[in-house]
């Protein structure tokens, strides 16, 4: 009856998972021994009489409970068989609800306080999963400091004017790219292209190429290279007027980082149509702050920017158990190791039977009324049953004491 009464009243506790009581017999009395079959007369059964019934467990049902969506960027459940992993004054718990908030330093933490357990990104945004756990934090506002670009990728065409006559540079392009400096300044730059040449024959055409600031002042200095496509495919260049080139890639100083912008011209072509060549990528960014994030399905927690960046964060840890019905239950819808659970088994959302992660919903109780409701009636038959027994046990010694008299 503790145990129904438990399970309903839990119904909607986020996370909370049914126990069921198991019975056994307790001792039997053994009124006559069974004897072995010979060659004149049969065997014969044991008669044995039951003396009762004991508590044989109080197991639990981990079954996956059902979904119920919130929305609330805090909210987490998991698909699968893992836990989370939480602590609380240096012991480590185990919990299925994903019902988190911050703390005052920024903490993630469950509803009763416990810190909530991971691996934080380090500065480049990489998270190592065989590393200690720790306390997962999240600040809004939190700084993330410029970044000088090192590479820019171009991509798509380089429009020939097959009319143009060789030499006439009647056919210019100008394609714009931005890179930002070690302060995070936004530098934006104009790559000219000037058509020298085209033979319409074969689609091989040479051009001059210009990198200089947008704004046309002179500083840093502006680069220049003549460049040439053969059937239209990716350009080679020579003659740079400052840096170096190795295959398609030109590397000048003056912008971006102390080493330079490299120039990634892999993409590019130089046909009679097509769009026009343009960057598509660069790595650098001015300074930003934190303002939002998101949760990935592998646990991954990724900061917004306001500079629009994205960045990992850091990473929820999740456990498992060879024997999950080995935990102690420490309340609050946490667990702790126990002496038949089994080690805890770390590791990211994912991998192995630790399930996936899903943001803005919950994992309810995993209870079924109607089950529950029946298992009350038949405890309740039951107990009136014995409690017959026992009526009747008491009247038939009665009975016996009035035949003395």
């Amino acid at each position: 009856m503790d145990t129904v009464a438990n399970n309903i009243a839990n119904v909607n506790t986020v996370g909370f998972k049914t126990q069921n009581t198991v019975f056994e017999t307790t001792l039997t009395q053994v009124l006559r021994s069974g004897r072995g079959p010979d060659a004149t007369e049969g065997g014969t059964n044991p008669a044995q009489v039951g003396l009762g019934v004991k508590l044989a467990a109080i197991t639990t049902d981990f079954g996956q409970g059902k979904t119920q969506n919130t929305g609330r960027a805090l909210d987490f459940m998991i698909q699968g068989d893992g836990f989370f992993v939480t602590e609380n004054q240096g012991q480590q718990l185990y919990t299925r609800a994903g019902s988190f908030t911050f703390d005052g330093a920024g903490k993630l933490i469950t509803s009763d306080g416990n810190r909530v357990q991971g691996w934080m990104a380090d500065e480049a945004g990489k998270i190592d999963t065989g590393g200690t756990l720790e306390d997962l934090q999240v600040q809004y506002g939190a700084a993330l400091p410029p970044r000088a670009t090192t590479s820019v990728t171009m991509s798509r065409n380089v429009m020939i004017d097959a009319a143009a006559v060789n030499g006439a540079d009647t056919n210019v392009r100008v394609a714009k790219a931005t890179v930002y400096n070690a302060a995070g300044v936004e530098q934006r730059l104009n790559l000219t292209w000037t058509q020298k040449t085209v033979n319409n024959t074969n689609g091989n055409s040479t051009w001059t190429l210009k990198i200089a600031n947008e704004d046309g002042t002179t500083t840093p200095t502006p680069v220049t290279a003549d460049v040439a496509f053969t059937a239209g495919g990716v350009p080679t260049f020579s003659n740079l007027s400052a840096g170096t080139t190795a295959g398609n890639k030109m590397t000048i100083p003056g912008w971006g980082n102390a080493a330079g912008v490299t120039f990634d011209f892999g993409q590019v072509t130089a046909q009679a149509a097509g769009t026009a060549i343009s960057a598509v990528d660069q790595d650098g960014f001015t300074a930003g702050s934190l303002s939002s994030f998101a949760l990935a399905e592998d646990g991954t927690i990724t900061g917004v920017y306001t500079n629009n960046e994205r960045r990992a964060i850091g990473k929820l840890a999740l456990a498992t158990f060879d024997n999950p019905s080995g935990l102690i239950n420490m309340g609050n819808t946490s667990y702790a190791i126990g002496d038949n659970s089994g080690v805890a088994l770390i590791g990211a959302a994912g991998t192995g039977s630790l399930g996936t992660l899903t943001s803005g919903a919950l994992e309810m109780s995993n209870v079924d009324l109607s089950e529950e409701f029946t298992g009350l009636i038949i405890a309740q038959r039951g107990f009136q049953a014995n409690s017959k027994v026992i009526t009747a046990s008491d009247e038939l010694l009665q009975d016996l004491v009035n035949l003395k008299r």
